[in-house]
């Protein structure tokens, strides 16, 4: 994938996780003035039209938001976030290619470490080893899981088997930039995973933003290759 693909994938992509969270607020009369405006902010990314002054009005709203909820309110989604708008917004700002090139790679180490490091917490926590940390999610946990899917707490071998398929997954993550092909089926699994947990738990918005840096990973794999 080249640069820039990898740069207009990302936007089109942040835009369309923004909108969607932006939505949710609509609800709120309070919040609906800020992410009205920011649901617009997202039509030039969307589009390809000024992208620049709409990552610029994006940022300026990221930063009204974070004062608005003392920090980022919906956690690690919130954070990608903002990593992604402002990683975007210096690759558009930057004077040569090298620093555009700079910021998308930053893009896509931390969106590597951001598997790898939650693999790692898991790999460290006996609950998680053992599966008994999921079966606390499903049998505790104040997310919407169905009542029939409850159940599954008490299923120990399987709760075991998937607390070690995602430790696995999560930890040999940067692995999958050995090649092409890894990786491609890397991500799949990640998108799949992202996929589950928005099914089961309503984590919808780590599904769309996690996809949206997904092209710079792609693009920085490619761009390793051709360097050796």
């Amino acid at each position: 994938m080249s640069f820039d693909i990898a740069l207009r994938a990302t936007e089109v992509l942040l835009a369309l996780a923004f909108l969607q969270q932006s939505a949710e607020h609509l609800v709120d009369r309070a919040d609906r003035p800020l992410f009205g405006l920011r649901m617009l902010a997202c039509l030039p990314l969307l589009f390809g039209v000024a992208v620049l002054p709409g990552l610029l009005c994006l940022v300026a709203l990221n930063l009204l938001q974070l004062q608005r909820f003392q920090g980022p309110y919906n956690g690690g989604s919130d954070r990608m976030s903002s990593l992604i708008l402002w990683c975007l917004t210096a690759a558009h700002l930057a004077p040569s290619p090298f620093w555009a090139e700079l910021a998308m790679g930053y893009l896509a180490v931390q969106l590597t470490l951001s598997y790898f490091i939650s693999g790692q917490v898991k790999l460290t926590n006996p609950d998680w080893r053992s599966g008994r940390a999921l079966a606390d999610v499903f049998a505790f946990s104040a997310y919407p899981v169905a009542e029939n899917l409850r159940a599954l707490a008490l299923r120990e071998g399987l709760l075991r088997g998937a607390s070690w398929a995602v430790i696995l997954f999560e930890v040999l993550f940067p692995l999958a930039l050995l090649t092409q092909v890894s990786l491609l089926a890397a991500l799949a699994l990640g998108a799949a995973f992202h996929a589950a947990n928005a099914c089961f738990f309503g984590l919808n918005r780590f599904l769309w933003i996690w996809l949206a840096a997904y092209p710079s990973l792609i693009w920085l794999q490619t761009r390793i290759v051709a360097a050796l």
